[in-house]
């Protein structure tokens, strides 16, 4: 045997070894995978039926196909754990690792809650309330308060919902006195504005409305839009719907983490959930026209009325918030610092965006809603 020809067996060895170690690595790499992959429970704060519950599995269901097999999320519908407005207490304590609502049901245990939703915004609407979420400091604001009611959650806020009508009624709304002394049910800072109005505020979930309209139990109601209006069966009770109202003009979803549970997830899956929320935030936003206008054309099929609210209202309402802003700016450091932050970037934003925006439902009106040609 030649003197070039003595390490062959070497070579030999060094391939095979390196080869099996190959092998087991690709062995360990699944194996790693599936001991790593986590699965976490969530509720909604909506009925099944609900095309809000929707979007709390389209957002899942983001995640999971990102993830591939590594984080899984599983949603279940409002009640399967506990009650719609429990939510926040049970994904603290770790009895639900997370769930999707709005930060308005927490309104109870500080009235700051409901600034994330409720109310006129000092003319923002409900994209640029969430630009003031992220970027204008109301981001670290809601950490604030959660961190002092002892609520170990991560917060995430996603989906401008669209303007919602100011309820429906059994009769059409032509003047302020019309809802004085009716019973209606609302939730977060609306019920303060509707109280000062004048009206019998019942905080009803999203489930119980109708069968409450139904038995007469209050004579309004509102929920948010035409999608889950028309899907909870207001057409079947209710003919009149009053469209447009600063009571809640400018909320938006809330999804929530268990602290431990998401702190225990990797760099990787964190970043997952970041760009899931934004993608799912765009996506909603996008199904909700497609969806809302559907369903609008299909509740004046079953006969429903839709009035716009008269301008007396709406001032109204804009009175009876400037009174409350002042008694709970009072009341309450965390309202008045969320006020006070909403109104600084509201003034400067707002302003771009009235000034730069043009007037799209002139344009509507153009091609939709011209007047007909005088003949002759």
């Amino acid at each position: 045997m030649t003197q070039t020809s003595k390490p062959a067996p070497r070579r030999r060895f060094l391939k095979n070894a390196a080869a099996a170690t190959a092998g087991a690595g690709a062995m360990a790499a699944p194996m790693l995978a599936r001991a790593q992959a986590v699965s976490l429970r969530f509720q909604s704060t909506w009925p099944a039926k609900d095309i809000f519950h929707e979007y709390a599995t389209d957002f899942a269901k983001k995640v999971n196909d990102m993830a591939g097999g590594r984080l899984k999320i599983e949603v279940l519908p409002a009640g399967a754990v506990v009650p719609a407005f429990q939510l926040l207490e049970a994904v603290a304590k770790g009895t639900l690792d997370g769930g999707h609502g709005v930060v308005a049901y927490h309104y109870g245990k500080n009235s700051a809650l409901a600034l994330w939703g409720s109310g006129p915004a000092f003319g923002m609407d409900p994209n640029m309330v969430l630009a003031w979420h992220n970027y204008g400091g109301g981001k670290a604001l809601l950490e604030e308060i959660y961190k002092s009611l002892n609520m170990d959650v991560v917060s995430y806020l996603y989906g401008p919902m669209p303007t919602q009508p100011f309820g429906w009624f059994k009769k059409p709304i032509a003047k302020l006195e019309d809802v004085k002394g009716t019973k209606f049910r609302t939730v977060g800072l609306a019920v303060d504005m509707y109280t000062d109005m004048g009206v019998a505020v019942n905080p009803l979930p999203g489930g119980e409305i109708v069968p409450a309209l139904d038995r007469g139990l209050i004579d309004g109601a509102e929920f948010n839009n035409s999608s889950s209006d028309r899907i909870l069966g207001f057409p079947d009770v209710v003919k009149n719907c009053m469209l447009q109202s600063f009571h809640q003009s400018g909320e938006q979803f809330e999804i929530l983490f268990n602290s431990g549970k998401y702190n225990g997830l990797s760099a990787e899956l964190k970043a997952i959930i970041d760009y899931a929320v934004q993608a799912a935030s765009a996506d909603m936003s996008w199904k909700a026209i497609q969806r809302n206008s559907e369903d609008y054309i299909e509740l004046k099929k079953a006969g429903v009325k839709f009035y716009k609210t008269p301008d007396a209202i709406l001032r109204a309402q804009l009175a009876s918030w400037d009174k409350i802003v002042a008694k709970k700016g009072a009341e309450n450091p965390s309202f008045k610092k969320v006020i006070d932050s909403q109104r600084a970037f509201a003034e400067r934003a707002g302003a771009w965006q009235n000034d730069y925006s043009v007037d799209y439902k002139m344009a509507w009106n153009h091609y939709f809603r011209a007047p007909a040609k005088k003949k002759g």
